[in-house]
């Protein structure tokens, strides 16, 4: 599988995400710098997660404005995979790539801990890995991870099945409605998360929890 991981100011988690695809994927992944205008023939694009410029104005919104989301628009466009992980997804939803906002937590703290994740929906590419109505642990890192969409939007989401993660057994982190933690888009070939599956892909991280989201795309 041939990624690339694009890079904004105030990422944090870029290494992370390079580390688990090269490790997955068996082959390191293209860094892209966010100001490119160019970006290489990949079968993923991930934008993972930190705090793009701050999280100044909005989380995601002044990165939804750099020159590189034209390209991941029009890449969408020709069905590449794209996955944005707690500030990607953020910027997806700021850059109209995916519906709904991600607002502050409902805490109105930074919440940084390990929760369940359920499976609703396991007929994507990013899921495929798992079965409907698995339970998964996943670790989080957020301030503004509450998602939030009017009702039609929202319905939407539930008829089309494009709720593909939901928190679990009470492990809802940020108020998100529906226990949202990452949807995909009506076509099905971009995942906004907010979870790090990232982060539990081996042994060494105490779990190969995540791993399944990876493993599903290499597929």
């Amino acid at each position: 599988m041939k990624s690339a991981v694009v890079v904004f100011p105030g990422l944090n988690r870029d290494r992370d995400m390079i580390a688990a695809l090269e490790k997955i994927g068996g082959t390191p992944p293209a860094v892209v710098w966010h100001k490119d205008a160019e970006l290489p023939d990949v079968d993923l694009i991930v934008i993972p997660g930190g705090f793009s410029y701050g999280d100044y104005l909005r989380a995601g919104a002044i990165a939804a404005r750099s020159p590189i989301m034209n390209v991941i628009r029009e890449r969408v466009e020709k069905g590449v995979h794209v996955l944005g992980v707690c500030n990607g997804f953020q910027i997806l939803t700021e850059a109209g790539l995916l519906p709904g906002v991600l607002m502050r937590n409902a805490s109105l703290k930074f919440v940084c801990k390990e929760v369940k994740l359920q499976v609703a929906n396991a007929n994507t590419p990013f899921s495929r890995e798992y079965a409907a109505g698995q339970v998964f642990r996943c670790p989080i890192a957020h301030h503004d991870g509450n998602y939030f969409a009017d009702a039609q939007t929202l319905q939407t989401l539930e008829d089309n099945g494009q709720v593909v993660f939901r928190y679990a057994e009470d492990t809802n982190p940020n108020g998100s409605l529906n226990d949202i933690a990452g949807i995909v888009n009506a076509r099905g070939n971009v995942l906004g998360m907010m979870p790090h599956p990232e982060n539990l892909i081996e042994p060494a991280h105490g779990g190969e929890d995540g791993r399944g989201i990876f493993a599903g795309l290499l597929d």
